[in-house]
């Protein structure tokens, strides 16, 4: 039994209350389904900027009614503390997971970005600290590393940022580790490497790549590359990022804390090679999709490559990422495939 099977044993032992923010959004709901099937008490934060109640409903229809019974909704907004102090009232484990996310977002409106992901932060580690909460985990990002170019990506390590949404990420590493010596308040942060799977949403201006890529096939409309499609990324399926935060949210050494962590496989897959796993993985759920990519400009602020160490992670948390990118790609793709047209 690996470090996270006997944490979630434990928790089914003896569960706890965790605030999930971001709860109606493509992570967060991820992460409620699995609390509530360990039959944790969860409290849920959202207010449906990029969150969908279609998502909540899923879970709903995914858990028993014993185990929805244990989850309590608020509408409300990370950028009013009050909101901030409800939810986190009586919560054991903080999971803050609701950001503005999208490099391109953030270069159209900096300030929205800035709000809710700086003062949005600030709120909700004020609130969680005065509340008392044993722990409090948080969504960072690898757009942090910037423009160091060395691979693969090691926590100590970073360059400049190249995107007001990488900006905001790093200034939340930076409260954290300020909080942590001014008020011996530890959190940790993890650092998301292109997370993906069943619920990310495909639709909008902001949509990640593999569910606007896969809901053009399916539509059989032309797929868009930023590049010469050799670009990588470190593609991480989501059941490996719900397994980071809970053993985050339960880690006891104190030499855990207060430090960020890299979530991602340790691996590299370039755009060219992700298109064709998504094509096969259609065809394989019988979509048929025969057309090449379209090649269009590189994307301001994007990275050439990336990809992770999980040294760290591995170290101090027992990090054992179950799903390599092809597993992922299967699951997520069969999800996609029965749930687009609904």
């Amino acid at each position: 039994m690996n470090q996270y099977q006997q944490v979630c044993e434990q928790l089914k032992a003896q569960p706890k209350t965790w605030l999930v923010t971001g709860v109606a959004g493509f992570i967060g709901s991820n992460l409620l389904e699995t609390l509530l099937k360990l039959d944790q008490t969860v409290v849920g934060l959202d207010n449906f900027a990029t969150g969908h109640q279609h998502n909540l409903d899923e879970v709903q229809s995914l858990v028993s009614a014993a185990q929805w019974a244990k989850f309590r909704f608020i509408e409300g907004d990370i950028r009013q503390f009050a909101d901030c102090q409800k939810a986190c009232a009586g919560v054991n484990y903080v999971l803050h997971e609701a950001a503005l996310g999208s490099v391109p977002r953030s270069i159209a409106d900096p300030i929205l970005t800035n709000s809710a992901n700086i003062t949005g932060f600030l709120n909700m580690l004020v609130a969680a600290k005065d509340a008392g909460v044993s722990s409090f985990t948080y969504a960072a990002s690898s757009s942090t590393y910037g423009d160091h170019p060395a691979l693969p990506k090691v926590e100590e390590n970073i360059g400049k940022p190249l995107s007001p949404y990488a900006v905001t990420k790093y200034v939340n590493e930076l409260y954290a580790e300020v909080f942590a010596k001014t008020y011996g308040f530890k959190a940790i942060g993890l650092r998301y490497f292109n997370v993906f799977g069943k619920r990310q949403d495909p639709n909008g201006a902001y949509a990640a790549v593999i569910p606007k890529w896969t809901a053009s096939m399916i539509a059989g409309e032309d797929v868009f590359i930023n590049g010469d499609g050799e670009t990588s990324r470190d593609f991480c399926f989501i059941q490996n990022v719900v397994q980071a935060n809970i053993l985050a949210a339960t880690a006891e050494s104190d030499e855990a804390k207060n430090q960020v962590y890299n979530v991602a496989l340790g691996d590299r897959t370039t755009l060219n090679e992700l298109y064709r796993a998504i094509q096969d993985s259609l065809a394989s759920n019988g979509v048929q999709f025969d057309r090449d990519p379209v090649y269009r400009d590189f994307r301001a602020g994007d990275v050439r490559h990336s990809q992770a160490s999980i040294a760290k992670i591995q170290q101090h948390l027992g990090y054992a990422p179950e799903f390599k990118i092809a597993e992922g790609i299967q699951l997520a793709m069969r999800w996609y495939v029965d749930n687009l047209d609904k």
